[in-house]
């Protein structure tokens, strides 16, 4: 039996058995206790630490429940063999100081384009109807259905046919958290497959498709979008397609294209198309473009993903696919038993907002607001440059514009050059996943959703200093 020499501090804060526990433990692990070194017993610690029987009987019951100790009938409790973990440090090694880095020159301007204005949500509206469900409906704190609640999935089915074109059974429609969370569960329906994306796209949506054993190649946008013969030529079973606003070119797939596409899915079993319907609702030249699924009919072989978080709000984790009737049967098999990450009271607001016609009525109030303040933007970079100086693209749809100075000093240095004015922006070619040197020179990504009233002219003063020569 092993003799212990610390003592323990009665006026510590430190309960006395933590730190009996706290002084084995360093014991063992250092090595000073060894494997098979049985301790005293708990009366004759106690005695000698003149503390509680019950102090030495917890310390030992906690480390015999974390294993470094084990307690062997009428004979005590022995040391069990540990592996140091702890890190050393050598005494003799030298502190690295560390560098301070430059601090980041202050932004005022973010025209990332992730953002929103937050002052068009319906507040009202909203927090109203949330107010009367959670008085009126109790059962709401229970869980509904898996694929979300019925009545949401029959108004989304009205919605997404009377303005998008889609064509779809309710009991088609699945509603998650986000898009993100939507396209992971199907590329796990899809594991092993591979997927023409979209480049330059969205690089997350390929991290998503990865992450989730879908491998990813690289097929280059034209001014239709998407190359159906580069889908062919990939040797992909799958694409991801964003035909109606491509991210980040603002190119809108046609027609003639998208029946192009349909055909290659439909060529081969196991073809499908992932159409995620990116900012589809803010199109300013026209009704927005029907969608690919409703081209392709219910049974078509085509995923359709949407979200409300450009639309209401970013933190409202309100988004749906509508799957095919085939990959729907593989979906409830392999998911039919998940709950879903949707709160019911969100569920039914958005069930009531699109019923009662508030959500028509605010995309109509948000597509005039955004409208405006585009055209504001773009007219006042055309007056500080010169119509002939500038190009902007992007105009008829989405929240963002390409701003592209021809005669500029490369794109690294319009994005430097703007941050030391305290403007935030994105260069195009950061978007392309291959192939950057195809990416149009001197060109930016604008996202003018967050400018606030009174900000266009000192924003377009900033990049004026800036990118003037």
């Amino acid at each position: 039996m092993v003799d212990l020499t610390f003592g323990l501090d009665s006026a510590s804060p430190v309960p006395l058995y933590q730190q009996l526990y706290e002084n084995l433990t360093r014991q063992i692990r250092s090595g000073r206790l060894k494997a098979g070194d049985r301790l005293p017993g708990k009366r004759s610690l106690a005695a000698q630490l003149a503390v509680a029987v019950n102090t030495v009987d917890t310390a030992y019951q906690m480390l015999v429940a974390e294993g470094y100790l084990e307690a062997r009938p009428k004979s005590g409790f022995f040391v069990l063999e540990v592996v140091d973990t702890l890190p050393r440090r050598e005494a003799s090694a030298p502190r690295i100081p560390r560098q301070k880095s430059a601090p980041a020159p202050a932004v005022r301007f973010d025209l990332s384009t992730g953002a929103v204005d937050t002052a068009l949500f319906p507040f009202r509206t909203w927090g109203r109807i949330q107010k009367e469900l959670l008085y009126a409906r109790p059962e709401l704190l229970y869980h509904g259905h898996r694929q979300g609640d019925p009545e949401l999935r029959e108004a989304l089915a009205d919605y997404l046919q009377s303005y998008r074109g889609v064509l779809c059974d309710p009991d088609q429609i699945v509603v998650g958290a986000g898009v993100e969370y939507l396209l992971g569960l199907v590329a796990q329906l899809l594991r092993g497959g591979t997927a023409a994306i979209e480049n330059p796209g969205y690089d997350r949506s390929r991290t998503i498709l990865e992450n989730n054993g879908v491998a990813c190649c690289y097929v280059d946008i034209d001014g239709s979008g998407l190359s159906p013969a580069g889908v062919e030529a990939s040797g992909a079973s799958l694409c991801y397609v964003t035909p109606s606003h491509h991210f980040p070119t603002g190119v809108t797939m046609p027609a003639g294209r998208r029946s192009q596409l349909l055909r290659w899915a439909a060529a081969q079993p196991g073809r499908y198309i992932l159409e995620d319907d990116y900012d589809a609702e803010f199109r300013f030249d026209m009704r927005p473009v029907p969608s690919l699924q409703g081209m392709a009919g219910p049974s078509g072989p085509v995923v359709y993903l949407c979200t409300f978080s450009k639309s209401l709000a970013p933190s409202i984790r309100i988004a749906c696919m509508v799957l095919p009737p085939d990959l729907l049967e593989r979906y409830q098999a392999a998911f039919g038993s998940y709950a879903n990450t949707v709160s019911r009271f969100e569920q039914q607001t958005l069930c009531r907002f699109l019923q009662e016609g508030y959500f028509t009525r605010h995309l109509a109030r948000m597509r005039g607001a955004y409208k405006t303040r585009m055209e504001q933007l773009a007219a006042a970079l055309e007056d500080a440059f010169g119509r002939e100086h500038i190009v902007i693209g992007g105009r008829h749809t989405g929240l963002h514009l390409l701003v592209t100075l021809p005669d500029g000093p490369g794109e690294e240095a319009l994005v430097a050059r703007a941050l030391a004015s305290g403007v935030l922006v994105r260069g195009l070619s950061g978007y392309y996943m291959k192939r950057r040197e195809t990416c149009p020179p001197n060109t930016v990504v604008v996202g003018y959703a967050s400018l606030q009233d009174g900000e266009i002219a000192p924003l377009v003063a900033a990049l004026t200093t800036a990118w003037r020569p």
